[in-house]
């Protein structure tokens, strides 16, 4: 029998995943975070369009929420998605350490599926180092990424992993949400399905995949949906290349089904779904050819700086990136470059949602695609373009947070927008 792993963990409510929170579009949502740790924490809304001061960001947004203290998050879920929230004070080993859980805006036309389950994705190291307060920042990167050796989903591994009940002739959904700091392979075996929506925004027309890939990058959502017609028990899991995949696994169980447990394959290749080719193509927000009323670059690089690995953006290093400045209703397009030779990063806008435009220079053949978190590999470049129609100061970071800790956040900016809000000196105010 393996022996089980049990690791120190900060939390929401006293578990890891935090509480579900479910809401319908529309609904006013009142949130009181009560800080009962010994370190400043916050809380942000990954992927919802909050007002600029419900973002949860210390020294930016808000002052970083002290032990003891209490912080009233109040907005309106308008759109609806899949999301999650998380801590971003000094996040990069605050989520490592459990802070984070899920946020589901129902629409309200929307046909429920007759299950409906959400998947957090998570790596963990299991000697507990990360738990004593490592400074990520300054490791060495690819050591450090080794490190992780544990992979749960909703913060269990393995065998101890729940079962996902379902009943022959059901509508299934499966919310997949990556929590951690590296891309998972997701392969659902013994079903055909199709990938109904990424970061929360609908796929048009997605079509049905089989014995795919999908690829799920650190931030990033993918909701996908099958049909229950094929009794048995049935793994769904990851198949990157890592001796810790095979904790990231969960058992789809027929009720009433005697047939035995389907065997694993996730040291098998498969195909990946690219999603710059899936679905159809549909009305779309922007087009790469019309006029823009801003433009920006961002040259996202790996350096060695004072032997220390930092993370740049155009050659700067958080806050010496400058802002990306827009004023209120600007059609806003950037260019993400990926020159860095190893590292993946996966790019988080704040506050927005951008449309995908083009890919390695080729326009994108599939569904229009909305995002709010979008990786690239190594020599990728990509073109995005948003509306600048939610006004405040907003991160544009790497979501591989150790990234994000040692240099690669910018901000935008805009020109146009009054806060309130004052920085204290003293709330150990740490955003990234």
């Amino acid at each position: 029998m393996k022996k089980r792993k049990t690791i120190s963990v900060w939390t929401f409510n006293n578990s890891v995943p935090g509480p579900e929170i479910r809401v319908k579009q529309g609904n006013t949502v009142k949130i009181k975070l009560r800080n009962e740790l010994s370190e400043p924490i916050s809380i942000h809304w990954h992927g919802v369009p909050v007002p600029n001061a419900m973002d949860g960001i210390p020294g930016v947004t808000q002052n970083a929420v002290q032990p003891g203290q209490t912080f009233t998050y109040e907005f309106k879920a308008d759109v609806p998605g899949t999301y999650w929230y998380h801590s971003h004070q000094d996040s990069v080993n605050q989520l490592d350490r459990g802070l984070y859980g899920t946020f589901i805006v129902e629409a309200q036309d929307e046909i429920k599926a007759d299950r409906d389950y959400s998947l957090v994705l998570d790596e963990w190291i299991s000697n507990g180092m990360v738990m004593s307060g490592m400074d990520h920042g300054g490791m060495d990167m690819g050591d450090d990424m080794s490190m992780y050796d544990l992979f749960t989903i909703n913060g269990k591994s393995g065998s101890l992993v729940d079962k996902l009940a379902v009943k022959q002739g059901e509508k299934v959904r499966i919310r997949l949400i990556n929590a951690g700091y590296l891309s998972h392979q997701i392969h659902l075996h013994g079903h055909e399905f199709k990938i109904i929506a990424t970061d929360g925004q609908p796929i048009n027309n997605p079509a049905v995949l089989k014995d795919n890939i999908i690829t799920i990058a650190p931030g990033e959502r993918y909701d996908i949906e099958f049909e229950a017609n094929n009794p048995g028990q049935w793994l769904l899991e990851d198949h990157l290349q890592n001796k810790a995949s095979s904790g990231m696994r969960a058992t789809i169980v027929y009720e009433g089904s005697e047939v035995g447990t389907d065997k694993s394959n996730y040291t098998e290749k498969l195909p990946a779904v690219d999603l710059t080719r899936y679905g159809e193509a549909g009305k779309a927000a922007f087009t790469l050819d019309q006029k823009y009323d801003v433009e920006y670059s961002m040259d996202l690089n790996t350096e060695t700086i004072n032997n220390k690995t930092v993370y740049t953006i155009n050659g700067k290093t958080f806050p010496d990136t400058g802002s990306l400045q827009v004023k209120k209703g600007d059609m806003v397009k950037v260019q993400l470059i990926n020159n860095s030779k190893t590292e993946d990063h996966p790019m988080h806008l704040h506050g927005h949602f951008f449309q995908v435009l083009s890919k390695n220079g080729s326009q994108l053949k599939g569904s229009p695609l909305m995002k709010d978190t979008l990786n690239l590999k190594p020599g990728d470049e990509y073109v995005v373009a948003f509306e600048a129609n939610n006004e405040g100061n907003w991160m544009f970071h790497c979501h591989d947070l150790h990234h994000a800790s040692a240099g690669m956040v910018t901000e935008l900016s805009y020109s146009d927008y009054k806060t309130d809000f004052i920085a204290d000196p003293n709330a150990g105010n740490m955003p990234e």
